[in-house]
């Protein structure tokens, strides 16, 4: 039997800016942490976020690589097309991209976009009625949500500009018989923002799995959640959290940082 490889990439801390160095510390915490909850899906999810500076420069993660495998400097940095702009020896999943560039360039508020194939988002996708109000978690999703239907695997550019008109100026966006996707101005609101729709997934498929009757949150509480979240996180959104996540991750392993 063979060993195992050891992967090594070469750092590239003194390589680019103080601030991309950044993004991709964060990007790599980001992929651990799906890791780390269990949304991950061996390696056909993704996860980008926007190369500070730039329009149309994004980093993803390399194709092959288990997300509890990536770190800050194995990261590729790609164009809007899904090009590689520096030396990988890991290829981009076309398909990844497909839904990630349509997003990235008409959403320049978003940049962080994160995708999920979870058993709870796929399951709660293919319900005709999507996201019930269900739970605390629920009134969140509810006020920032859209819909997408199912075309396929993700490789047609026609369906680029009937997704972004699905998500709109929404946060969330759930892909129908698909999965999940949200947007951040952060990474670490990205993250925050598919922790509580993974959360509603996983309440919503449990309180159905009990038989009872449900009761619905009503529409009146939908409609001040977001307002509600701002006081909840202190006006910091996912930040609030994200210093205690990386503490989560370096307890573990510090070697996403490098």
């Amino acid at each position: 039997m063979n060993a195992p490889e050891t992967l090594s990439f070469p750092s590239l801390r003194e390589r680019v800016s103080a601030e991309e160095w950044q993004v991709r510390q964060d990007l790599a915490a980001c992929y651990r942490l799906v890791a780390d909850f269990g949304w991950s899906d061996l390696v056909f999810t993704h996860i980008t976020a926007r190369v500070p500076g730039t329009e149309d420069q994004f980093l993803i993660n390399p194709y092959g690589l288990m997300f509890d495998e990536i770190t800050a400097s194995s990261l590729v940095k790609i164009d809007i097309h899904g090009n590689k702009l520096d030396d990988s020896p890991y290829p981009v999943n076309p398909a990844g991209f497909t839904i990630h560039s349509a997003v990235h360039a008409v959403r320049h508020d978003a940049l962080c976009v994160l995708h999920t194939h979870s058993l709870n988002g796929v399951a709660v996708s293919a319900q005709k009625n999507g996201v019930l109000p269900l739970s605390q978690q629920s009134i969140f999703v509810l006020s920032s949500l859209g819909y997408h239907g199912y075309e396929g695997v993700a490789l047609n550019e026609e369906e680029k500009p009937r997704l972004v008109e699905d998500l709109g100026r929404n946060t969330y966006l759930m892909l129908r018989n698909h999965g999940l996707l949200t947007v951040g101005k952060t990474i670490a609101d990205a993250f925050l923002n598919m922790y509580i729709f993974e959360a509603a997934c996983n309440i919503q498929i449990r309180a159905q799995a009990g038989g009872g009757e449900l009761t619905m949150i009503p529409q009146a509480k939908i409609d001040g959640a977001m307002r509600q979240s701002k006081v909840a996180t202190k006006s910091q959104g996912g930040m609030l959290a994200w210093p205690g996540l990386l503490r989560r991750l370096d307890r573990v392993d510090t070697s996403w940082r490098d």
